[in-house]
């Protein structure tokens, strides 16, 4: 509840001067739309009367009325548009720096998709709420105004409308109470849904190389049908809420005519009042329904609100840590009784600049990659960068000098050049050793534009050897004192893999560098090979050593 209270809050607090000039805006245009009818009144009698200046003047008053509560409409409703936009993009800014916090979190148990919609849809339900509140505010200035109207008229009008309204508001905030729930829940289900679909689609070689494409469908058909199920359920409870405050109105405005119409009969009031009472009636249609709308987006953008406090709110994935690396980094790794399932006991040294191939299954593998990248701090033990424990320093600080790369990789939008530069960050130098030791360049060649060939939609029309060899040259090009690469060659053959392998240590020598891998061309050019089993280190030494004595090794690695 304070979670989402204070999105909300905050979301309307950044564009409380912008609100509140939209709310002075459609105040004065509901106060406008308020005296046509009472003003329209005051004519028919002054007509009656037979007093022609006096006639004329209110007809100028009239045009006057008209000619403002255009204006402020037009602006209020300009101003209320721009309020929502600029909340709900300062919400989509705070979501994408929590996702992209360097101590993570905001993507556990999240799917892409799943934080895109709440990044996008969720964040403009929110802003919406801006124009609400100007709205709603402006619908209650009406009524005040109109009740001042009928009380000059006549009291008992008057007395109905501002006795009436307040009861009628609770009972419309209590009826959106439902709705609020329901809209959570199609939130939800979508979110869930158009997350499926980017796995989907980012997988979809994957999955037609499975000849899966019948197994995948059916689990985007079984979700999009709970989405489906939900919007419909939202939807039935924005009508059912819709016509009962219509409902609800209608009777109220129903009253007022026929206590005016008494009021008349029983000669209280004017041919030119009961005209004014009539039409304040019909005009609080307007307001009252806009309680309607008004209360629906109140109840959506709370329950967006909650979705989008959830990602804010996450507990990070990393704790503590505020120190920043010992400078110039030598690159020293020290692991003791680590202990990150299914790393059990690992005790391990990495010497500054040695080249060092780790084979383990794939689980253990990625789990060490992301332990070193403290992209999770490990159960149990610790792992010491030159002689500091990695959860003394600042994620952010740390990746500066250690970069971790796991197996599975994204390519952004962008050109060539841009995609191993880091955007500009790394040296035209670094670019292209990287690119050659990667062997890269011949990628960069069978481009149409070389470097400045734009890789689309994640660079999904290269083959994935060439997606391999762009990330890998991306890695390189950081120049970074430590660097940890997990199976960074899988689907490249086996003569440019040994190209990679023999142009990999020549540039990261003096660095330190960890393979995490089982290609017997990249633990060939290693110092040194350590084994892990069963989560702990089994075996160490050269490749050749290993291959000579450790059979377990041997059908690892040349299998």
């Amino acid at each position: 509840m304070t979670g989402r209270r204070n999105v909300l809050g905050a979301a309307l607090a950044g564009q409380r001067r912008t609100i509140a000039l939209s709310t002075l805006m459609f105040s004065g245009h509901q106060a406008g739309e308020a005296a046509v009818p009472f003003l329209i009144g005051v004519i028919i009698d002054r007509a009656v009367a037979g007093g022609v200046g006096s006639l004329a003047l209110w007809l100028g008053v009239l045009a006057a009325v008209y000619l403002c509560l255009s204006y402020s409409f037009r602006y209020g409703a300009r101003a209320a548009e721009r309020a929502a936009e600029r909340a709900a993009h300062d919400l989509r800014l705070r979501v994408t720096r929590r996702v992209l916090d360097a101590r993570g979190g905001a993507e556990a148990d999240r799917l892409p998709g799943t934080l895109v919609s709440i990044a996008t849809s969720d964040a403009s339900r929110v802003g919406a709420v801006a124009v609400a509140v100007a709205a709603g505010v402006a619908a209650v200035v009406a009524v005040v105004f109109t009740a001042v109207l009928l009380l000059s008229i006549s009291l008992p009008l008057g007395l109905l409308v501002l006795l009436g309204t307040p009861p009628l508001m609770l009972l419309t905030r209590l009826l959106g109470k439902p709705l609020e729930r329901r809209s959570e829940t199609e939130q939800e289900h979508g979110a869930q849904a158009s997350g499926i679909a980017a796995d989907l689609v980012a997988g979809l070689r994957v999955i037609k190389g499975l000849r899966a494409e019948s197994a995948a469908v059916a689990r985007y058909r079984r979700r999009s049908r709970s989405a489906l199920a939900a919007t419909v359920r939202a939807a039935r409870a924005e009508a059912a809420y819709q016509g009962v405050v219509s409902t609800l109105s209608g009777a109220f405005l129903a009253v007022i005519a026929v206590v005016g119409g008494l009021l008349a009969v029983r000669g209280q009031v004017s041919v030119g009042q009961l005209i004014s009472s009539l039409g304040l009636a019909q005009f609080l249609v307007g307001p009252l329904s806009t309680f309607g709308w008004v209360g629906a987006d109140l109840a959506q953008g709370r329950a967006s609100a909650r979705r989008i406090a959830a990602v804010l709110h996450v507990p990070d994935a990393v704790t503590g840590g505020s120190a920043s690396p010992v400078t110039p980094a030598r690159g020293a790794l020290t692991l003791r009784g680590l202990h990150s399932p299914p790393l059990r006991g690992v005790d391990l040294d990495v010497a500054p600049g040695e080249l060092l191939g780790v084979v383990a299954d794939p689980a253990e593998a990625a789990e060490l990659v992301r332990v070193l990248g403290r992209v999770r701090d490990p159960a149990g033990g610790s792992v010491r960068l030159d002689g500091v424990a990695l959860t003394e320093l600042a994620p952010s600080a740390l990746r500066a000098v250690v970069l971790a790369t796991e197996h599975h990789t994204d390519l952004f939008d962008g050109t060539l050049r841009d995609a191993v530069s880091l955007a500009g960050r790394a040296r035209p130098d670094r670019v292209v050793a990287a690119l050659a030791t990667a062997d890269a360049d011949e990628v960069a060649r069978s481009l149409p534009d070389g470097l400045d060939s734009v890789l689309g939609d994640q660079a999904r029309s290269l083959s994935g050897g060439q997606r391999q060899r762009i990330a890998l040259a991306r890695a390189l090009a950081g120049d970074p004192p430590v660097l940890i690469v997990h199976d960074p060659t899988t689907a490249v053959d086996t003569v440019t893999e040994a190209r990679i392998a023999g142009r990999l240590r020549s540039m990261r020598d003096g660095l330190t560098t960890v393979l995490v891998t089982s290609s017997p061309a990249l633990l060939a050019v290693t110092d040194r090979v350590v084994v892990l089993r069963d989560g702990a280190v089994s075996s160490s030494g050269t490749h050749a050593e290993l291959i000579a004595g450790d059979a377990g090794y041997r059908e690892t690695v040349l299998a």
